[in-house]
């Protein structure tokens, strides 16, 4: 069983717009859409031909969504696909050979997250194959099916041309709290 990721918790409750009012519902931390549905998220994952991670599937169930703007958007179940069909200019750039970041990283420098990270260590030949998720300052969020937790989580990239590599997290959940915490100090 997969564990529970806390989105209502991090997400204020969502409230309209006006009364009685057809806008979309929103959060204090901005738009987030209306969940999907069960079956469109199983669409999804017939569609890309994987089974998603938890806290992404979670969070599509919580909210098909968040954001309208390029600065900061989780895409909707309808938009979301492989890098590098969605937007192959940004998957053939990204995942170009560099000196800064050799397609042989070992792991001992690879596996490292959190504040000891060096973002310049990203696999570049993985990001063909990354899920976008979302744009976020200028970049990309990417869920990265090629490192895989034992609960079933995929490694998670903010990618963006202002960073010296990738900011990568060992999960969705992890990313988005990052952003969060980032967007709305507490």
């Amino acid at each position: 069983m997969s564990a529970q990721y806390a989105w209502s918790e991090r997400f204020p409750a969502r409230r309209s717009v006006t009364d009685g009012s057809d806008h979309p519902a929103v959060s204090p931390l901005g738009d987030l859409h209306p969940p999907a549905t069960a079956a469109e998220v199983h669409e999804l994952e017939e569609r890309l031909g994987v089974e998603l991670p938890p806290s992404y599937r979670q969070f599509l169930l919580f909210a098909n969504g968040w954001g309208s703007d390029d600065d900061c958007c989780l895409l909707r179940v309808a938009e979301v696909g492989w890098l590098r069909d969605v937007d192959p200019p940004r998957a053939k750039i990204w995942s170009a050979p560099k000196p800064e970041n050799s397609w042989s990283v070992p792991d001992e420098l690879y596996f490292v997250y959190g504040p000891e990270q060096d973002s310049i260590h990203y696999r570049g030949e993985y990001v063909p194959d990354t899920l976008l998720a979302g744009y976020w300052s200028d970049g990309v969020a990417l869920l990265n099916p090629h490192v895989r937790t034992s609960e079933g989580e995929w490694e998670a990239w903010h990618l963006a041309p202002w960073l010296p590599g990738a900011n990568r997290y060992r999960s969705f959940w992890e990313l988005a709290m990052d952003e969060l915490r980032l967007r709305y100090p507490s």
